[in-house]
């Protein structure tokens, strides 16, 4: 590039080098295409004569070698990356010198431009062809690449863009038009980007070595290209915040990374991002430095870090640790370079560091989005989430920033904001917020196809989800366009029908079903005249056919508030197929319909009567196409294509009369004369005569290159050039080469199209190994006996297809004229070829234009279509994309068409609704049929198998008769049971072959049986096996009360839990404030010892080491208040468990005792029922002999109902079994509320009829006995009365009358009787009532009770951890301040001791000079000079002991280093006193006292020497003491501080605990809250007190008044006192006033001025004060002494106490122990005794037994909640203030000590 001065010129170059690029492009493309053309020609010649003979002699089947094949024919994409490699050849200069020079001084101009019309991608038009370049223009697109990341940008208020196959395309929200650009590299756009300034926007296109087109906005002109940034394509493109660089990330296979200086088109850095697809990257907004990069199962966070190498780019990747590997889609970067990226299970990541910090959630661990979030969104300090379920969320931006974890999962739950569904068939894929100022409008690109505007204000004017644009989403299966008009349906397998105004640019209608739709077409005008009707077939095999219609020209649509300009209308709809319908098509007379389905089978329907079912027939493969044969055919034929290279052909189908249709089990259609034709692959074999025709071609050539040479050779040389002639044509010979060997794909190739030429013949094109031509094939003659799925067939010729070597025509259709040929490819790209009319075999198809519309990777044309006047061209892909074209035509079209919609039918809006098939399940039409006949078939055999039954009946019948009349017969005339059979070995062989049958069937249902037996055992063994009693309900007889006793559950050997041992117990807090006491006597003791310092170091620092004596006391205050608490708690503790264990005991034993009670009221009741019916017998007896008119109506025997006995229901007998199993079949058919009541209703009467029946506990044998005694009685009496006729006498008269006055008397108390014992039975049932009813109070209130403590006992444990965790924490301090301290004082006594050494080395040298002054006696007249040289200062070596591992080296030049420094310092101190000489003796000196003095100085300097390493000593002791005192007074203020936090959160758990609600239960009479005379209704907010509680109120309520009435006196008196004192303080302050001017008159009389006299008192020394000072010091020294002395004494004495009374204690716990292991075995001793003597006295053993169980539960629950207590106990009173509980009598608080 050239600089902004020479742009004309270097940009003239630069496009001239593009210029010469793409020419050097288009010469390659046309030399390869010239190069296969020419090797087509020479085939042409000779394709009749050789394909004519390989019919008949078949070629061998040999392998074929694809080298010779890209000989042949080169791909396209080899083209293109020659072309790229050419151009990129042709722009690099030349020179590299000129190329560096470039580099360094030349940039890019800020107004240079590329031209737009050089970089697009144009059409491909064969040379020499005529054909316009612009022969389709596209004019409009609806739909668009729905599911490519970010696709969806917003370039200003107006406008969008976004990519649609080749195509970016800029719409207009306002006008709804379109802009278009291009691809430049015909390949693809991988993905678009806008600069933060909305100025300029990113196309990212696919290709090899795609490029990056930076667009300005909005002249819409190439500003920069960026080059080599991946190899296949871009994934992701984003701009930093300033717009400065530009990061890229390529797909698969490189995964490249680049940053780009996108102005200079230079890039900065370049890295590989990831092993794996990489989905976005994007830039830090607070920092440019950073970038993240997310994509499938991996984040990463990048970099640009400068190291020694220069600029790099550094990643550090995301782990995910204890989370599961999700693919990340959206993430957002937050300020403080955190991270929060979404999930694949819709839960929020946060990630710091490289590692997830929290996992965001919602309550209840639900996720944040039911699906992955696909974006994140940081706007106006909220966090916007966008998720695949359709939903957007607002969470709050500081909850998110500063979460953490708060336990192991790593989950945080919070709630969003807000939340917007914007609807239920929507999957969001991202999000744009347009720029309107004050709006919170954003755009969002959906998944599914739409394009919604949303209202994110969550205010009271919000709007609801606007969606502007909705197309299909997914690949669009079938495409069909009106016959009449430019209307044009589509479906696709998102379930929709959807109409377009292709010519207006305006979608009209959609319709929504259940299933995708595959396959589409419009009714021909045959059909429906109004072109008003489409067909549609689905994925499920339904077939649909709807009605467009105008819904403007309706008769009636009142209350419609818009009508749109189209509407759809179900109007017929059918099954033919079980699978997807993958094929329609009409007859060209619009006679019959024909469908094709993947079920492999092609139905034909009437189309006249409603689409009658015809039949249909079968096909080797599945259906991919129908084509009928045009008008021009004499005959009308069906070509039916198969995926698996099948085509048939079958002829119009016969249509049956309705009787025969109507018996025909099937639709199949049998005897219809199909030809077939399967397909052969000859690839190989056509590219064999290709390279036979070049080899023959290229021989003729080098033979006339011979005979010249040859001729040449011969002029020359005569016989010599022959023969070396003749040698060089032998080595020509042996250099030729094989030809490709014959291939035939094992698979055979799918067919894609196909269309009819002629009849019987056709053209087809295949996908795979076969793609790259076009087939012309021919049926074979129909021969029925041969089988078409085992012989093969060849086609007859071919049309070669340029470029379509991997990319196979997938659709064909023809203009009306037939003079061009529409070809959708499956890159995406349209072709069309010019033909000639009435040219069948296509003779001339050379001609073609080609160009790139839909994805090249997943565009694949599904869809081609004309409009009915071949002005327009219509094609989908399976990128949902639909493009409109108009087709290049002389004559000018209307500017403004529009597509009219049909009218509506007369009366289609009263027309009822066709019922849909909604179930894809349903029967097709022939399963249908098949079904009824099935239905039929199966109730005639039924029929007959009633008729034989009724036979067998009636024989049986007969054969009774026969036995029974055998029977009456004299015995002796009696014919026996066997003379009955016919032979005795058939009845014998019947009666062995039923034990067998019954003998297989036991064995085939042991399983089964064993299985049930199991299941039974197990659901006894959990639900009633653990109950200990079950809940029984007694009914009254008269009344309507009832009782039901307590269901209690058998004690589980899980709840016995030991009590703690004593090594177990946690120590106490008394323990532990005695530990703590001892080691704090210890740093006292410690501390005591520091003080004894000399008496000048107390003079220096005064009061500093006074002793602490308080501590002591106040320790030993706070240990004595801690053991009270302690054993006040322990006693409340050990009532408590005393009231719980006699609580549970009590509890528990009333339960069972009322259940004692009401198991034996209803045992009474048993036998009041059992009398009751004796009594009625014997009433019914007595009624017999009186007369009707005496009789008392008999009162009806109570019933024992099931609740009473629910023992019962697990009884059963194989009557009961075989009603269950009855009911139970019987119950599947009905509904599930009859289910119920049939079970309720039958289970009621097998108790009824058993408990009655065969089991004697409620009705017994003796009563059966009684009343069967009865009613033979009955009976007989009437027979007595038969036979005596005769009148009775006057005795006998007299007799009956005493004995009717005696049955009357009778009857009357038997009645009263009855009624006596039902009334008895109801009192006692009322009476046991209500003692339950008082039991079960006593109950409930226990239940509460529990209730509160268990919530205490959560409460407790939900603190018991951080609470533990702040003890700890004290813990530790409080150690580590116990450490410092103890440091503190060994370092004061190390100080005290270094301080008396320096004292005794002090009194040495005194002792020194002292001794030396005696020596030299008095008047010596060299005592100046002997004390001179004693005293005289001098330097000498140290005297340092040589140690065996010491370094000889060091010592030698620590000696020489002292020995210089040594004469340095000699010679200094003869410098300083020259006269002065101490080596010599003065003359008349004594030697003696000058030796002395020699020696003493030697003393004397080492006694200094020691001096100094002592203060040395000293000063580091200082220094450490000092370090240590700070530490200790940091760790005093964190352990203060941990101590206010450990009481700050037991404050918080007490208040807590008071918080927890306790139910307390009132009477009528306790509530006084009384409103208007009444007891309100709610009472929450009145409060509850004691009787207790509310005296002592009144009783403070009176005292105060007192107390106010005191104070009121006090008040008045002490405004008297004021009123007086203020009065005195005015007196004395005219007092004082007078006496200071009296004293400022003294003191200028006296001093001539004012003074301060406080200071001048100030300035005297006071010397007895002084003195009086320094003696009290000293006497505090001395008392310091003495009482630390003291103080050690009774910290020895009482250790001593302590060690004495702890052995104590161990003793007395030892003796406890061994006393309670005594009782113990005392108990168990008497135990045993007493079951020797009364094992079969008392109760029984089993209640026994029962009982000990269950008081040992009790024991072991009581000893638990003990525990629990003590525990509990020991947590209230962590530094809590609690509230003593009330003391026990003393009885009670010593009964627990001595167990």
């Amino acid at each position: 590039m050239k600089e902004p001065g020479d742009q004309d010129t270097d940009g003239g170059k630069l496009d001239g080098s593009k210029s010469d690029g793409r020419q050097s492009q288009s010469s390659s493309k046309s030399a390869s295409r010239s190069a296969m053309k020419e090797d087509y020609k020479l085939l042409e010649d000779a394709t009749e004569e050789t394909f004519t003979e390989g019919r008949e002699s078949r070629l061998g089947d040999d392998d074929y070698s694809m080298e010779q094949l890209e000989g042949s024919s080169s791909s396209f994409q080899d083209d293109y990356v020659e072309s790229i490699a050419e151009s990129r050849y042709m722009e690099t200069p030349a020179p590299d010198s000129e190329r560096a020079e470039e580099e360094v001084k030349k940039k890019i101009s800020e107004n240079f431009f590329y031209d737009y019309a050089e970089l697009i991608s144009m059409p491909f038009v064969t040379p020499d062809s005529n054909i316009p370049l612009d022969l389709l223009t596209l004019v409009h697109s609806f739909g668009y690449d729905c599911r490519k990341r970010a696709n969806l940008k917003l370039l200003d208020s107006s406008t969008v863009m976004y990519i649609a196959g080749n195509q970016l395309i800029l719409l207009n929200l306002k006008t709804k038009e379109q802009n278009y650009l291009r691809s430049s590299s015909g390949r693809g756009i991988g993905v678009i980007g806008v600069h933060p300034d909305k100025t300029y926007f990113t196309v990212a296109e696919k290709g090899v070595f795609p490029k990056i087109i930076i667009y300005e906005y909005p002249s819409l002109r190439p500003y920069r290209i960026l080059q080599d940034g991946t190899e296949l394509a871009y994934a992701y493109v984003d701009f930093n915040y300033d717009g400065i660089l530009l990061a890229s990330v390529g797909s698969s296979p490189d995964h490249t990374l680049t940053i780009w200086n996108w102005k200079e088109e230079q890039p900065i850095l370049r890295t590989k991002a990831f092993s794996q697809e990489v989905f976005k990257v994007t830039f830090n907004p607070e920092d440019d430095e950073q970038l993240t990069t997310s994509g499938s199962g991996h984040i990463k966070f990048w970099e640009m870090a400068l190291t020694f190498t220069g600029l790099k780019l550094q990643g550090s990747l995301g782990r995910f640790g204890k989370t599961a590997t999700t693919d990340i889609e959206g993430y957002m970067e937050l300020p403080d370079g955190k991270v929060l990226s979404g999930s694949e299970w819709g839960n929020m990541l946060v990630w710091e560091g490289g590692l997830i910090k929290v996992e965001l959630c919602r309550a209840a661990r639900k996720s944040c989005h039911q699906g992955p979030i696909n974006q994140i969104v940081l706007d106006e300090g909220e966090v916007i989430t966008i998720g695949a379920d359709g939903c957007i969320r607002i969470w709050d931006f500081e909850t998110i920033d500063t979460a953490d974890t708060i336990d192991e999962t790593g989950l945080l739950e919070i709630e969003p904001i807000n939340e917007l569904q914007v609807g239920k068939n929507v999957k969001l894929f991202s999000m744009i917020k347009m720029s309107d100022m004050g709006n919170n409008i954003w755009l969002a690109q959906d998944a599914n196809g739409a394009i919604w505007k949303l209202d994110l204000s969550f205010s009271n004017i919000t709007q609801d989800p606007d969606c502007l644009f909705s197309f299909h989403s997914g690949a669009i299966e079938a495409l069909a366009v009106s016959p009449l008009t430019y209307l044009m349906a589509t479906t696709a397998l998102d379930c929709s029908v959807r109409i377009y105004d292709f010519a207006g640019k305006t979608p009209l209608a959609q319709m929504r079903f259940k299933q995708g739709g595959t396959a589409l077409t419009w009714v021909p005008r045959l059909v429906s005249y109004t072109g008003a009707q489409i067909i549609v077939g689905f994925e499920d095999g339904v077939v649909r056919i709807l009605e467009l219609y105008d819904p403007k020209g309706l008769t009636v649509f009142a209350g419609r508030k818009k009508i749109s300009d189209a509407d759809i209308n179900l109007k017929q709809v059918f099954k033919p197929h079980t699978a997807r319908v993958t094929a329609l098509a009409y007859e060209r007379d619009g006679e019959i319909l024909a469908t094709g389905s993947r079920d492999q089978t092609v139905f034909f329907f009437e189309v006249e009567k409603d689409y009658k079912p015809i039949g249909y027939i079968t096909t080797p493969g599945p259906v991919c196409q129908l084509v009928w044969s045009s008008v021009s055919h004499p005959e009308s034929t069906l070509l039916i294509f198969c995926e698996n290279g099948y085509v048939l052909e079958t002829p119009l189908p016969t249509i049956k009369e309705e009787e025969e249709d109507h018996d025909a089990v099937s639709y199949e259609i049998k005897d219809m004369h199909i030809k077939c034709f399967h397909f052969s692959s000859v690839k190989s074999k056509i590219l064999r005569l290709i390279e036979i025709e070049k080899r023959k071609k290229q021989k003729e050539l080098k033979e006339k290159e011979k005979e010249e040479r040859r001729k040449q050779l011969a002029a020359e040389m005569k016989e010599d050039g022959e023969k070396e002639f003749q040698v060089e044509e032998e080595e020509e010979r042996e250099e030729e080469e094989p030809l490709p060997e014959i291939f035939i794909p094992s698979t055979p190739c799918r067919i894609l199209c196909g269309f009819y030429s002629e009849p019987g013949k056709f053209w087809v094109s295949l996908g795979g190994y076969d793609s790259g031509f076009l087939y012309h094939c021919e049926f074979p003659p129909y021969e029925k006996s041969i089988n078409g799925t085992e012989k093969k067939d060849e086609p007859f010729d071919f049309r070669f297809l340029e470029d379509t070597e991997d990319n196979p025509i997938h659709t064909i259709t023809f203009s009306i004229n037939q003079d061009l040929m529409f070809c959708g490819m499956q890159n995406g790209a349209i072709r069309v070829y010019i033909l000639s009319q009435n040219n069948p075999s296509l003779t001339n198809m050379v001609d073609y234009w080609h160009f790139n519309l839909h994805d090249n990777n997943y565009g694949c044309v599904k869809g081609i279509s004309t409009s009915f006047d071949d002005r327009f061209l219509v094609t989908t892909g399976a990128d949902s994309n639909i493009f409109v074209f108009t087709i290049f035509s002389e004559f000018e079209l209307m500017k403004a068409i529009k597509a009219k919609v049909p009218s509506p039918r007369f009366g289609i809006e009263a027309e009822p609704i066709p019922e849909d098939i909604e179930d894809p399940k349903a029967y097709s039409i022939e399963n249908a049929r098949r079904k009824r006949e099935h239905d039929k078939l199966m109730k005639e055999v039924e029929e007959i198998k009633a008729g034989k039954r009724e036979k067998l009946k009636a024989l049986r019948n007969e054969f009774q008769q026969l036995l029974e009349m055998n029977k009456e017969l004299p015995k002796h005339m009696q014919f026996k049971r066997t003379d009955f059979d016919l032979d005795s070995k058939i009845r014998a062989e019947i009666g062995r072959k039923t034990a067998h049958k019954i003998q297989q069937v036991e064995k085939e249902l042991a399983w089964e049986k064993e299985k049930h037996q199991l299941g039974l055992m197990k659901l006894q063994n959990r639900f009633r096996d653990s109950l200990e009693s079950d809940t029984i309900v007694v009914h009254a007889i008269q009344s309507d009360h009832k009782i039901s006793s307590y269901r209690l559950v058998k004690p589980s050997k899980y709840s016995k839990s030991k009590r703690p041992s004593q090594s177990e117990r946690r120590t106490s807090k008394l323990e532990r404030f005695e530990k703590e006491g001892a080691g704090r006597k210890d740093s006292q003791k410690d501390t005591g010892e520091s003080i004894n310092v000399p008496e000048e170091s107390i003079i220096d620092k005064g009061k500093k080491f006074r002793p602490k004596t308080l501590s002591e006391i106040m320790v030993e205050n706070q240990i004595e208040k801690t053991r009270k608490l302690i054993l006040k708690a322990e006693r409340a503790q050990l009532k408590i468990q005393q009231r719980r264990k006699e609580w549970e005991e009590l509890a528990h034993s009333k339960k069972m005792h009322m259940n004692k009670c009401i198991l034996s009221l209803r045992d009474l009741k048993v036998a009041v029922i059992e009398e009751i019916q004796c009594l009625v017998q014997e009433l019914k007896s007595i009624q017999s002999t009186l007369h009707i008119s005496k009789h008392i109506p008999i009162p009806e025997i109570p019933q024992i109902h099931p609740e009473e006995v629910p023992e019962k229901r697990f009884h059963y007998d194989e009557e009961i079994l075989l009603n269950f199993k009855q009911e139970h079949m019987t119950i599947q058919d009905e509904k599930p509320s009859e289910l119920e009541q049939r079970r309720s209703t039958g289970a009621g009467g097998g108790f009824l009829k058993l408990s009655f029946g065969k089991d004697g506990d409620l009705t017994t044998r003796d009563s059966l006995s009684r009343s069967s005694r009865a009613l033979a009685l009955i009976v007989d009496t009437p027979k007595l009365m038969e036979f005596e006729k005769a009148d009775p006498i006057d005795l006998e008269l007299e007799i009956m009358k005493r004995d009717e006055i005696k049955h009357v008397y009778m009857q009357e108390y038997l009645t009263n009787r009855i009624k006596e014992l039902i009334v008895t039975f109801d009192a006692e049932l009322r009476l046991l009532r209500h003692q339950k009813l008082k039991l079960d109070i006593q109950m409930k209130l226990s239940d509460l009770h529990h209730v509160t403590l268990f919530q205490e006992m959560l409460l407790l444990k939900n603190f018991e951890k951080q609470e533990n965790i702040l003890q700890e924490r004290v813990n530790s301090l409080d150690k580590e301040e116990q450490d410092m301290q103890w440091k503190i004082n060994e370092t004061l006594k190390e100080m005290e001791e270094k301080k008396n050494e320096i004292t005794k080395l002090q009194d040495q040298e005194k002792a020194l000079y002292a001794g030396f002054q005696t020596a030299l006696g008095e008047n010596n007249k060299f005592t100046n000079f002997l004390m001179k040289v004693l005293k005289k200062r001098i330097k000498r070596v140290k005297k340092k002991e040589v140690e065996g591992d010491a370094d000889e080296e060091e010592d030698s030049d620590e000696s020489s280093e002292e020995e210089s420094s040594l004469e340095s310092d000699e010679d200094e101190s003869g410098s300083d006193d020259e006269v002065f000489d101490d080596s010599i003796c003065p003359t008349n000196c004594d030697v003696g006292l000058f030796e002395l003095a020699l020696q003493l100085r030697e003393k004397r300097l080492d006694i200094e020497e020691s001096l100094v390493e002592e203060k040395k000593i000293i000063d580091n002791l200082k220094k450490e003491y000092d370090t240590l005192s700070k530490k200790v007074k940091i760790v005093a203020t964190n352990l203060n501080a941990a101590e206010e936090a450990l009481e700050a959160y037991q404050r918080e758990k007490q208040q807590r605990l008071n918080e927890l609600l306790v139910v307390v239960p009132l009477k009528l009479h306790q509530i006084e809250h009384i409103v208007f005379g009444e007891i309100p209704n709610d009472l929450s907010g009145t409060l509850v007190f004691s009787n207790h509680s509310l005296g002592r109120l009144q009783e403070r309520i009176r005292q105060l008044h007192e107390e106010n009435s005191k104070q009121q006196k006090l008040n008045k008196e002490f405004r008297e006192r004021r009123k007086q004192l203020i009065r005195e303080k005015r007196e004395m302050a005219k007092t004082i006033s007078k006496m200071e001017e009296t004293v400022r008159r003294l003191m200028i009389s006296k001093f001539g001025r004012v003074i301060d006299l406080e200071a001048l008192q100030t300035l005297s020394v006071n010397t007895m004060l002084e003195e009086l000072k320094i003696k009290k010091l000293r006497k505090e020294l001395s008392n310091a002494k003495e009482m630390k002395m003291w103080e050690e004494k009774i910290a020895q004495v009482r250790w001593e106490l302590m060690m004495k009374t702890k052995e104590h204690t161990k003793k007395l716990h030892q003796m406890n122990d061994l006393c309670t292991e005594k009782k113990k075995l005392d108990s168990r001793l008497n135990t045993l005794q007493n079951q020797q003597g009364n094992a079969f006295q008392g109760p029984r053993k089993a209640d026994i037994v029962a009982r000990k169980k269950v008081t040992e539960l009790i024991q072991v629950q009581a000893e638990r909640i003990l525990a629990l207590k003590e525990e509990i106990a020991l947590l209230r009173k962590k530094g809590g203030f609690i509230l003593p509980p009330i003391q026990p009598p003393q009885e009670k608080e010593m009964k627990p000590m001595g167990l």
